[in-house]
C-alpha cells in the first residue's frame, strides 16, 4: 500500500486508444490518478462524469487526470466514447499496479463481501510522490476532494 509522502509506483499501462502511459514520463507535472472498479456501472459512470466536469479546473492547476481499472482497453474505449471522456483510462487487467497502490481489498456491497478494486484517488506531485490518498469518498466528491488536495499541496510547495 502506498502511503502519503511515498513515491508512487511507476507503471507502463495502455489507455483506451492503445497509447502506453508511464508515470515516470509525467514527472514535472501533477497527476490525479483515480482508481475505479468497472466501466459502465452506475457509480463508475457518475464518477467519470464528475472527473470530466472537473477536468478543466484540474488542468488549470497543472494536473493530468488518469482513470485506472482492470477493464481492457477496448472496453475503456467504448466507455470513453459513450461519455465523451477526454482523459486517458488506463488498463491494468491483472491489477498489478492497483494492488501496489493499495486499491485492492475487501469490499462490502449490500452485506455481501468480496475482493476487488477499491475506489480511491491519488494526487501525485511533479516529483512522483503521493501527496494525498482519497479513500471512501462519494463518487461525485472524488474530483472535488482531489482538486482541494492539489491546491493545498501546491500552496505548501
Amino acid at each position: 500500500m502506498v502511503r502519503e509522502g511515498a513515491l508512487a509506483p511507476d507503471f507502463s499501462l495502455p489507455d483506451q486508444d492503445g497509447r502506453v502511459w508511464r508515470l515516470s514520463d509525467l514527472r514535472g507535472q501533477w497527476v490525479v490518478l483515480y482508481v475505479y472498479p468497472k466501466d459502465f456501472t452506475p457509480g463508475c459512470t457518475r464518477e467519470a462524469e464528475a472527473f470530466l466536469k472537473a477536468q478543466e479546473a484540474l488542468s488549470r492547476e497543472g494536473a493530468q487526470v488518469l482513470g485506472l481499472s482492470v477493464d481492457p482497453p477496448e472496453r475503456h474505449r467504448r466507455f470513453a466514447e459513450k461519455l465523451g471522456l477526454t482523459f486517458p483510462l488506463l488498463s491494468d487487467p491483472e491489477a498489478k499496479v492497483i494492488r501496489e497502490l493499495g486499491a485492492w481489498g475487501t469490499k462490502n456491497l449490500y452485506g455481501k463481501k468480496s475482493e476487488g478494486v477499491l475506489r480511491q484517488t491519488y494526487v501525485i506531485s511533479p516529483e512522483g510522490r503521493v501527496v494525498k490518498v482519497i479513500r471512501r469518498a462519494k463518487v461525485e466528491a472524488h474530483p472535488e476532494k482531489a482538486l482541494a488536495a492539489l491546491r493545498e499541496a501546491k500552496n505548501e510547495a
